[in-house]
């Protein structure tokens, strides 16, 4: 396994207990659904995205996406499924464009 990979799913480890805390802390199955969800949890995985985005250097815009949909797990687990399963991942994708560009600006801007 390589470097790069081998950050990758550490990043992912760490995502995805950071969002199992977040629901834990919280008291709820999804991340989102916590009160302090924009302007406590999210942001701080945006700070998370960054310190990926500079461990995975030239791919570092994968880390935006990796931070984000670690959420995927919780959810699950969480019991969110049904219908609106689909809309979640869709929001997960929109919630994933911030965090990539600053996952790709750690990235270029700090090497």
């Amino acid at each position: 396994m390589s470097a790069g990979a081998a950050r990758a799913i550490g990043l992912a480890g760490v995502a995805i207990a950071y969002w199992f805390i977040v629901a834990a802390l919280s008291g709820v199955g999804e991340p989102w659904d916590a009160a302090r969800y924009w302007w406590l949890w999210y942001p701080l995985s945006l700070v998370i995205a960054g310190v990926g985005g500079r461990l995975l250097r030239r791919r570092a815009w994968r880390a935006g996406v990796i931070v984000t949909f670690a959420q995927v797990p919780v959810m699950a687990i969480g019991g969110a499924a049904g219908p609106l399963w689909a809309v979640g991942l869709l929001m997960l994708g929109v919630l994933a464009l911030p965090a990539v560009i600053v996952a790709l600006l750690a990235g270029r801007l700090l090497r």
